[in-house]
């Protein structure tokens, strides 16, 4: 299946309806992948409440499913749940596919599907570092490329129609982080991937951004008692004399100026923003309470 295959499902009269106007985020279609949990369910859950129509992907297919039904439930919205793995390429090409045959488009593309393992360069072995980089790195091409197929085909029935296609990245890739090379690499290359993608895509009115968070201390990533970074790093010894993950906790929350993780609502509010901005692209936008500045 190419992405070729998709333009006949497009709904023309949707694009028809909506030409030679601004569109609003109640007539937006979204795809964001990683949304079981964590800051991809609360950006889909954002648009949603709003009337978006949103597609949950999640290699956790159960999880895309049930948080399908919540916002369905909570919000009466039209929002769907697919199982996608974002390093293979047939998962992320049925994923966009579905998406247009749902919903007849799709004009924004929310790649958030990450992974992590902490350990320095003597500790991570090869099958860790080629998986990061399968999810983060390749994932990401993979979601643009298919997304932007989808996309040139509205834009040839409105030429002035912009859409967009986001990463969320991380402060990871903006600055070095100790035992953490692997996740660090992954999110420098994305944003690379994010800058020539811009420059290809702008004829085509397709804006390429990154939202970079800071640290969300609260969400899975960081909090799960068996596999969050609290837990990674102080088995990692990334916070020296941390006794517990208490300890790490309040390490990483010092490091801010504004003194505190970041939140759900920041990355929405940046989302929001490089979505209705129309002289933006190619940006990695910093959300990180000072903790990391532009440059």
């Amino acid at each position: 299946m190419a992405y070729i295959d998709i333009k006949d499902l497009i709904d023309k009269d949707r694009i028809a309806a909506q030409k030679g106007r601004d569109i609003g985020n109640d007539e937006r279609v979204f795809i964001v992948t990683g949304a079981a949990q964590g800051f991809g369910y609360g950006i889909a859950a954002a648009f949603a409440a709003i009337g978006s129509k949103v597609c949950i992907a999640d290699v956790n297919v159960k999880a895309a499913q049930e948080a399908a039904d919540q916002l369905s439930a909570e919000y009466k919205a039209d929002v769907i749940g697919i199982g996608a793995d974002v390093s293979d390429e047939e998962s992320v090409c049925s994923m966009v596919y579905e998406t247009v045959e749902h919903f007849g488009g799709l004009d924004v593309m929310i790649s958030c599907a990450g992974i992590v393992k902490a350990g320095d360069i003597m500790d991570l072995d090869k099958a860790d570092f080629d998986r990061m980089n399968a999810v983060n790195y390749t994932g990401l091409f993979l979601c643009s490329r298919y997304a932007a197929g989808v996309m040139k085909e509205q834009q040839k029935l409105d030429p002035e129609r912009m859409h967009d296609i986001i990463q969320i990245n991380s402060k990871s890739g903006l600055e070095g982080s100790r035992a953490n090379f692997a996740y660090t690499g992954s999110k420098f290359a994305g944003i690379g991937l994010i800058q020539s993608f811009a420059l290809d895509l702008a004829p085509y009115g397709i804006k390429v951004n990154a939202i970079c968070p800071g640290n969300y201390l609260d969400g899975p990533l960081w909090s799960d008692p068996e596999k969050g970074l609290f837990k990674q790093y102080l088995d990692a010894g990334k916070v020296p004399g941390a006794r517990n993950t208490e300890d790490v906790r309040a390490h990483y929350e010092a490091k801010v100026p504004l003194g505190r993780g970041c939140f759900v609502e920041d990355v929405v509010c940046a989302v929001k923003y490089v979505i209705e901005q129309k002289y933006e692209t190619g940006q990695a936008v910093p959300v990180t309470g000072g903790q990391v500045m532009m440059r």
